[in-house]
């Protein structure tokens, strides 16, 4: 090889890398663009979800007082003088998501804590799936399990018991809850490390007094967030109401009674009894803006709850 055609050769090595330098810059920069553009697909579809919500719902605050929607006890958007005070629907999806909590936060905890601190790892490896399989089973199957199995159950205890109640629904949505529960509050107790639970007993601490003094306090972020984060999916949720509570407007606060809750009243809406424009139709996006911020105000306490109490190790 003679040296002009080394040199040559040493020209188009240069220029090669020259063009892999090149391709690779380009790629440096265009993947941040990328991933930026693939993060903000779920804040965009937020702030579209945000604008329909709010666009819509002008419509019907036009024809409808603000103060009247939140204050109202009465609730008759059919009638030829239609009411619409969001308030049964309130108290409806209160109960609801209160008996769901009052169901899923002790059994949660309890399972929580046998799975982190008690089982074994054979244990935990085989329960924390079979508790997980309860989230992947489909609402609807839940509905009419509190409509057809829970109900009549319940009413051999309770004669008083209507056909449609918020007794059932709730207490299937406690259990339907349970894994989110579980699950979140026993990755927080895993979270503390095992050298302060050595500490803890080497000072003649008990497992029990370990577990409720040092663990639970130490994981008390995570088991809080977990808790708020259930609410938040029990306060949404649409097909076991729908089939279990009943379509009852009526303010009450008698568990045995019928109740509608607010995703109830807008699958009701939605069934094509209001015709398009009209103040009911309007209204599910009232209800639905007003489940909206429910549920952002939630993950925001979640949110500050999780930083005021986080610790770090």
């Amino acid at each position: 090889m003679t040296s002009e055609q080394s040199a040559i050769s040493v020209q188009e090595l240069l220029a090669k890398n020259e063009n892999k330098k090149k391709l690779l810059y380009l790629k440096e920069k265009l993947i941040p663009k990328f991933l930026f553009l693939i993060a903000s697909v779920s804040f965009l579809t937020t702030l579209g979800i945000v604008y329909v919500l709010l666009f819509e719902s002008f419509h019907f605050f036009k024809e409808v007082s603000i103060i009247e929607f939140f204050t109202g006890t009465v609730l008759k958007p059919m009638s030829q003088n239609p009411q619409f005070g969001i308030l049964p629907l309130l108290v409806g999806t209160l109960t609801a998501t209160t008996i769901a909590l009052v169901v899923a936060v002790p059994v949660g905890l309890l399972t929580a804590i046998f799975l982190s601190e008690y089982a074994s790892k054979r244990a935990r490896q085989i329960l924390k799936p079979i508790i997980e399989v309860l989230a992947g089973i489909p609402t609807i199957v839940y509905g009419f399990f509190a409509f057809t199995f829970v109900t009549p159950v319940l009413q051999k205890i309770f004669p008083e018991l209507e056909a449609t109640n918020i007794l059932s629904p709730g207490l299937v949505m406690g259990i339907m809850i349970i894994p989110m529960v579980a699950s979140l509050s026993e990755d927080a107790m895993n979270a503390v490390p095992q050298s302060i639970r050595d500490g803890a007993l080497g000072l003649g601490s008990s497992k029990i007094e370990v577990t409720l003094k040092v663990v639970i306090p130490a994981a008390f972020s995570g088991i809080v967030a977990s808790i708020i984060l259930a609410f938040s999916r029990a306060i949404g949720e649409t097909m076991i109401v729908t089939i279990a509570s009943g379509s009852s407007k009526q303010l009450t606060f008698d568990v045995m009674k019928s109740m509608q809750t607010m995703t109830a009243y807008i699958v009701e809406v939605t069934g094509g009894d209001a015709p398009a424009g009209s103040a009911i139709y309007y209204s599910l996006y009232a209800v639905a803006l007003t489940l909206f911020l429910f549920t952002l105000i939630m993950n925001i306490i979640a949110n500050r709850i999780a930083k005021r109490f986080y610790q770090k190790y």
